[in-house]
């Protein structure tokens, strides 16, 4: 047990992270509330990525450069890494369900401001506010998630909840897209503020409610990230991410070297398909045999990137690759966030804001490393970057796995 926990009494957290006195019936999952947190998650990919499609429209809109405007996405992940933290420590005693209904409020409010926005100003503030609501509400998710789920679908729960990412980037973001290109880019805004609005309007009518964290039991900051097993998950996330995005970052450089014809558009469905259905896998194996998944996921991952560097001339390769890819890397959230959520406790909602300002870190580190492969050693070998940071992460899961998933005396499962 960890030195900083005390023995377990009735209310103490279960290995799901949960107090027992809070612990819902184990009968089923609430699934439609699920579906709502799904939903949230699908509009908040949608809203992180979807500027990058409408840089034009928007530049033109606000009579900026295409560069400044590029910044919205930036201005988005800072706001993540920024506020994320803070916002989760500072409410983790408020109930769950209010918190949340607020925060979807904001987050409109954010979003509508970026679709009536004159001035590139007054965007960068709405998305860097929009930004910072998202990893508020991606961090209480899987806290909250656990807390109204039956213990034993704990894993199930979360990949469900975690579907609504790959299915943003699949098609939230392209349809997005059509409409900034089709009606305007302030019909893609104002897209995602009538989609915010609908998953306010299901959340008030569906989600339970679930109880904050009590002003006793709420460790401090830096003894939430000292608890046995958060480092190493967030070791693996920050290398899985930064893995992924440097090569997804640049796919279009890696194509045209490869010169393999493969189209960039049927390229990023298949990717999103294949995500999804590593959600699917996920969500079947993640409460059985969590860390065989994990090391398999990871391993699959490292090859993908081999199989793209080997067969980059080769459409058929391409293809495959891109379908591991993106079927070790759909569940990396869930199968994360599940040990994460076990190992803290209730201190759960903290631990988990870690993970969106690891996963927006990433994405910042990857952008400027992929710049520095693609000038350097050029499109082709990006994606060696794949295989590098996936081994790193398998062996951070192999050196840590007492730590990451304590008590599984099977070192396969």
């Amino acid at each position: 047990m960890h030195p900083d926990r005390h023995r377990p009494t009735s209310s103490d957290p279960s290995p799901d992270g949960r107090s027992t006195a809070d612990r819902p019936l184990p009968d089923r999952l609430p699934l439609p509330s699920l579906l709502v947190f799904a939903l949230l998650g699908f509009l908040l990919i949608s809203t992180e990525t979807m500027p990058a499609g409408i840089l034009p429209q928007i530049a033109s809109g606000l009579q900026t450069s295409e560069g400044l405007v590029g910044q919205l996405v930036s201005a988005y992940a800072l706001g993540t890494v920024v506020v994320t933290i803070p916002a989760i420590v500072l409410t983790r005693r408020f109930r769950r369900k209010p918190l949340f209904l607020i925060g979807i409020a904001a987050f409109l409010l954010a979003n509508t401001a970026a679709a009536l926005s004159p001035h590139i100003a007054l965007s960068l503030l709405a998305r860097f506010v929009a930004g910072g609501l998202s990893g508020m509400l991606w961090g209480m998710l899987a806290g909250y998630t656990v807390r109204i789920t039956p213990p034993a679908s704990a894993g199930r729960a979360l990949s469900l909840v975690a579907a609504g990412a790959p299915v943003g980037i699949a098609f939230g973001t392209p349809l997005g897209t059509w409409l900034g290109v089709t009606f305007g880019w302030r019909w893609s805004f104002g897209g995602l503020a009538v989609l915010t609005a609908v998953v306010a309007a299901l959340a008030v009518l569906i989600v339970p409610d679930a109880p904050g964290q009590q002003t006793s039991a709420r460790m401090p900051l830096g003894r939430v990230i000292r608890i046995p097993g958060v480092v190493p998950v967030l070791l693996v996330i920050f290398a899985w991410m930064v893995g992924n995005t440097t090569t997804y970052t640049y796919i279009a450089p890696f194509l045209n070297a490869a010169g393999s014809g493969v189209a960039i558009e049927v390229l990023l469905v298949v990717f999103g398909l294949a995500s999804i259905a590593g959600i699917v896998v996920t969500a079947a194996l993640v409460d059985r045999h969590p860390r065989a998944l994990l090391v398999a996921s990871l391993a699959g991952f490292s090859i993908a990137g081999v199989v793209l560097v080997l067969g980059s001339h080769s459409p058929t390769a391409i293809y495959c690759a891109i379908a591991l890819w993106g079927l070790t890397f759909g569940g990396a959230s869930p199968q994360l966030q599940r040990p994460l959520s076990a190992v803290s406790g209730d201190d759960a909602d903290v631990a988990n804001s870690f993970l969106p300002v690891a996963f927006n870190l990433a994405i910042f580190v990857a952008g400027i490393f992929g710049a520095v492969v693609l000038t350097t050693v050029g499109g082709l070998l990006l994606p060696v970057t794949i295989t590098v940071f996936g081994v790193l992460g398998l062996l951070v899961v192999l050196r840590c796995r007492n730590a990451i998933y304590p008590g599984r005396a099977d070192p396969t499962t």
